[in-house]
C-alpha cells in the first residue's frame, strides 16, 4: 500500500511539473517576442527650476524627440505641423518628473537655489502619439533596430586619427554620439582598433571598410574634418543598406553636429525613409 502511494505521489508530482512547464512555455513565449515601446514615448531635457518658466518648452522639445526616436523621420523635428502641435505638447503628456542633478551637492549662493538647472523626463501616452504620427503620415518604426557603426576618420588640429573604443583622444567624440544614439533612439557601437585594423581602414584616406551592414548594423564610414574658411565642421558620410548606397554631408557646424548627422542619416536610412537627408 505504502509502495502504491509512494508511486502515485512521484507520479502526482511529475504530472503538475509538466503542467507547469507547459504554462511557463505558453506565457513566456508571447512575452520574449512582445517588444518594448515604451522607452520610446518618454524623453530627458534640462530646463531651469521645476515650475511653469521652462515647463511648456521642455514638454515641446521632448514631444519633438519622440515623434523623431518613435518613427525614424528627423525631419519631423522642424516640420510646421510638429511645431504647432510642440505648443500645446501637454495635452499629449501622460506624467512627468523632475530630477535634481545635483541634490547631494551643499547650496553655497542664491545660484544652486533660484537658477537651478533640473532634468525634466516627460513620459506621453502611446495612444495619442501614435495618432500624432499616423495624421502626420508616419507610423512607429517598430521591430528590431539596427546598431550604427561610424567608422571614422577625424581630420583637424591634430593629426588624422581614426576614432576608435581605445583611442584616448576620441573620448570627446564618443560622447557626441553616444548622446545623438540617446536622442534619435537607435544604438551605436564604435568599433575597437582590432577591428579596425582587421577592416583595412587607415586614417590616409575615406574609409572603406571591409565590414558589411546587416539587419543587426548599419556601417556608417566617413570623415570629420576642420576647415577654416567656413569655420566650422564638414562630415562627409557614405552607407550601404539592403543593396542601396547612400552618401551624405554637413559643412559648417560644431563637431557634436557633424558626428549627429550620421547617426540622423542611418536612422533615416535604416526606418525605411527617402535617404539619409
Amino acid at each position: 500500500m505504502g509502495d502504491r502511494q509512494s508511486r502515485q505521489g512521484r507520479r502526482s508530482r511529475a504530472l503538475r511539473l509538466v503542467a507547469l512547464s507547459a504554462a511557463l512555455v505558453a506565457t513566456a513565449v508571447p512575452v520574449a517576442r512582445a517588444q518594448d515601446m515604451s522607452g520610446y514615448y518618454k524623453a530627458t531635457v534640462i530646463v531651469t527650476g521645476y515650475d511653469m518658466r521652462q515647463r511648456p518648452l521642455g514638454f515641446a522639445l521632448t514631444l519633438k524627440e519622440v515623434l523623431v526616436k518613435l518613427s525614424g523621420e528627423s525631419k519631423l523635428r522642424d516640420d510646421p505641423r510638429v511645431i504647432a502641435l510642440a505648443a500645446h505638447a501637454d495635452t499629449l503628456v501622460a506624467k512627468f518628473d523632475y530630477v535634481d542633478p545635483i541634490a547631494a551637492i551643499k547650496v553655497h549662493d542664491d545660484q544652486g537655489t533660484y537658477d537651478r538647472s533640473y532634468n525634466l523626463t516627460v513620459q506621453f501616452d502611446p495612444a495619442k502619439i501614435d495618432q500624432v504620427l499616423a495624421d502626420l503620415g508616419e507610423k512607429p518604426w517598430r521591430g528590431d533596430r539596427p546598431v550604427v557603426v561610424p567608422v571614422l576618420v577625424v581630420r583637424g588640429y591634430k593629426p588624422p586619427y581614426l576614432l576608435s573604443a581605445e583611442n584616448p583622444v576620441g573620448v570627446d567624440q564618443r560622447g557626441a554620439l553616444a548622446n545623438s544614439a540617446e536622442e534619435f533612439g537607435i544604438g551605436v557601437r564604435v568599433p575597437s582598433e582590432a577591428e579596425l585594423a582587421a577592416w583595412g581602414v587607415t586614417p590616409g584616406s575615406f574609409p572603406a571598410p571591409r565590414a558589411e551592414s546587416s539587419p543587426s548594423q548599419i556601417v556608417v564610414a566617413g570623415t570629420v574634418e576642420f576647415k577654416e574658411a567656413l569655420p566650422g565642421w564638414v562630415g562627409t558620410w557614405h552607407a550601404r543598406w539592403n543593396g542601396a548606397d547612400y552618401s551624405w554631408s554637413i559643412s559648417g557646424v560644431n563637431f557634436d553636429n557633424a558626428v549627429r548627422d550620421a547617426v540622423r542619416g542611418a536612422l533615416r536610412i535604416a526606418s525605411g525613409h527617402s535617404g539619409p537627408n
